[in-house]
């Protein structure tokens, strides 16, 4: 192991209990060992148990599951009812401790205005009657309960009600029956969700969102009540000596109820601000908590605790390092984290331990190959938020996430086999086959190598000189290092595999391979508007990867990703870039997270981008464009040039057949998830 890590692998204690070395596997939602979503309500998630025992067996320091609702989702149970569920527990912790590791129980007092209500669900609680039928089931008014009435972060249409005292004190007692029973099942400690992330208790210590007047609101110290209250009631009921963490949040990067703060804006803070924030982590660790587990935003400003790959890596390192400064208790740092930097700021006692969670998902081994030198071998989380946290909410869309989704997140686009691994698994063929892949992208490669790994005698054909496919155009811009990253991951994993590669060969008759099965994965092509002056236009896919430059004044034809990603990079290198947007609102998409688009919104909006949404294109000119409103009024933007991004279309080079199998853009256009997924459906079954 080079010796710059070193220092991530020196024990530490959180209270009297040590912890093996500093990398702390965070939290995500959807990997509660205590279920999620599921209807049938609290029991023990074997297949979360699956996911973190393997993260255990390969050198993770501390284990921190998702988040347990105190009272379920669906059923409204309390977590503290399930007697059952916390023997099977007592069981697992035995199989975890064999490895060196610890693991604390993250328990959540609720959502409160940022629980990510579907849209459906947001039409039957505005219907009095329906609502109340339901409640049993699912009880709306219960779980958006917030510190005041409030409006929801996911729907305008939607008001969150006050929580009443008895409510709260439910609660407060229901975290310290449910940690006396972590405590005889063995567990390490527990963590409290969270002053952190504008949750439940988040929104009680805001201001902007606390606005009671009995003894949980008003004063700095009536606002931390209800999270004081919660670790003291543990104390009481388990010892002073059991460990509970705190999710914290040290500044909320807040302008406005659904308005975040960019890196590096001016701004007013509406949420915790620095000043309060060394006040609060003082007076948090007073009342009895024995970590700090921390980053920064809400869900107002999202991107701050689940950063996209627009945001700086080692983005929260500042603000917790300060925060440190405030308390004795041991602090860690999520958000981007980097082990180069994280190990560093170790050393430097900056901070105590290193919180990573996705990458946990993209590579459950990566620990491992950080201590045996092999970095090339890490599969690096590119941040999109397609699997693993992918809510999507654009105007007059609460949360677009299927309910499927929203009962099976923290899966991971790149690794389907991630909390699904009853589903997607690797076989040996029961007979080998000659197999053709017609398209070295990463739908392709995945492909290729799932039928290798399976024992099949694979052939990859790609026309190019240079595996990666359209994702080397997406990989392009300056803030997707992590994209290429993965691309020469791909390359590096599939030349260990007996694959043959042909490369600068285009096929135009699958027949003539001779194949037994053939898999196409030849992409899409990009739309191209009728209108005049379209061959004017610059292809996105052109500008991406460097065919054709741009002007300083530059309009892009299109605010989807693509379109939204291309103004953003055209910004950073001090263009001015101006987007017109057929949709109502950027981006609309149900399969892209909140966390992504709201940082691309936001940043638009500090930085006087222009945006002209429900606008159509009418013509291209050279010096420009002509565009019609929505009122049907027609006017005209100056531009040195212009860049389509519009949307494409699959483009396979042969039908589906019996022996022809069809993945990626290339039978629907989507996503990296929906390519590698779909290679794993074809490549499984073969």
């Amino acid at each position: 192991m080079d010796s710059k890590y070193e220092a991530l692998f020196t024990p530490w204690k959180i209270g009297n209990v040590e912890i093996k070395n500093r990398i702390v596997l965070c939290p995500m939602g959807g990997t509660s060992l205590f279920g999620w979503m599921e209807h049938t309500g609290n029991h023990f998630d074997k297949e979360a148990a699956r996911f973190f025992l393997e993260k255990a067996q390969n050198n993770v320091g501390l284990i921190i599951p998702g988040i347990a609702p105190i009272r379920s989702t669906f059923m409204g149970q309390w977590l503290y009812q399930n007697k059952k569920m916390f023997a099977e527990l007592r069981d697992f912790m035995e199989e975890i401790h064999k490895t060196g590791a610890k693991l604390f129980i993250q328990i959540t007092a609720g959502m409160g205005r940022s629980w990510a209500i579907p849209t459906p669900l947001v039409m039957l609680h505005n219907m009095p009657v329906v609502r109340d039928i339901i409640k049993p089931i699912i009880n709306i008014p219960y779980q958006s309960a917030s510190p005041s009435e409030l409006p929801s972060r996911w729907s305008d249409k939607m008001t969150c009600r006050e929580m009443t005292v008895k409510e709260i004190e439910e609660i407060i007692d229901a975290f310290a029956k449910t940690a006396v029973l972590c405590k005889e099942a063995g567990v390490d400690g527990v963590e409290v969700h969270a002053v952190h992330e504008g949750y439940l208790l988040d929104q009680f210590t805001l201001k902007y969102t606390n606005k009671r007047t009995d003894k949980y609101g008003g004063s700095f110290e009536n606002r931390y009540r209800f999270a004081t209250d919660i670790v003291k009631a543990i104390k009481a009921a388990c010892g002073k000596d059991y460990p509970v963490s705190l999710r914290y949040s040290v500044e909320s990067k807040v302008k406005d109820f659904c308005v975040g703060a960019v890196p590096g804006e001016e701004y007013t803070e509406m949420g915790r601000d620095m000043e309060e924030s060394e006040k609060a982590a003082r007076y948090l660790q007073d009342a009895g908590y024995d970590m700090l587990n921390a980053d920064n935003g809400t869900y107002d400003s999202w991107y701050w605790a689940h950063p996209p790959m627009y945001m700086p890596q080692n983005c929260n390192l500042e603000d917790v390092a300060h925060i440190k400064k405030f308390v004795n208790i041991p602090v860690v740092c999520a958000g981007r984290m980097e082990p180069d930097i994280g190990a560093k700021a170790v050393a430097d006692g900056l901070i105590d331990g290193v919180g990573v969670a996705r990458q946990f998902l993209a590579d459950s081994k990566w620990v491992t190959k950080l201590i045996e030198d092999r970095l090339e071998d890490i599969r690096p989380c590119i941040c999109c938020h397609n699997a693993c946290f992918n809510m999507a909410h654009y105007k007059d869309v609460a949360n677009a996430q299927s309910i499927y989704d929203a009962s099976h997140i923290a899966r991971c686009a790149l690794d389907p086999t991630v909390m699904q691994s009853n589903k997607y698994k690797l076989t040996p063929a029961k007979k080998q086959k000659n197999i053709a892949v017609i398209g070295g992208g990463i739908g392709g490669m995945e492909a290729a190598m799932v039928c290798a790994k399976r024992g099949h005698k694979v052939t990859l054909y790609e026309k190019s000189d240079k595996l990666g496919g359209v994702f080397i155009a997406a990989a392009a811009p300056s803030y997707k290092e992590k994209d290429r990253d993965l691309i020469s991951w791909y390359r590096r994993e599939i030349a260990k595999h007996p694959i043959d590669i042909k490369l600068n060969t285009e096929i135009k008759d699958v027949t003539a391979l001779g194949a037994d099965e053939i898999i196409v994965a030849t992409g899409a092509k990009a739309n191209r508007i009728p209108v005049k002056g379209n061959n004017l236009g610059i292809e996105a896919v052109e500008f991406l990867l460097g065919e054709k430059e741009v002007g300083e004044n530059v309009v892009i034809i299109g605010g989807g990703l693509t379109g939204c990603e291309i103004a953003y990079e055209l910004y950073l290198q001090g263009k001015k870039p101006t987007i017109v947007e057929m949709q109502n609102d950027l981006i609309v998409s149900d399969k892209i997270c909140l966390a992504n688009t709201s940082f691309l919104r936001d940043f638009f909006n500090a930085n006087k981008v222009p945006v002209h949404l429900e606008t159509k294109l009418s013509e291209i000119n050279e010096d420009g464009v002509t565009v019609t409103d929505k009122d049907g009024k027609s006017f005209k933007i100056s531009a040195d040039s212009v860049i389509l991004s519009t949307g494409y279309r699959p483009a396979p080079i042969a039908k589906k057949a019996k022996n022809v199998h069809i993945v990626g853009d290339a039978h629907k256009v989507g996503s990296l998830r929906t390519a590698i997924w779909q290679a794993w459906d074809v490549a499984m079954k073969l």
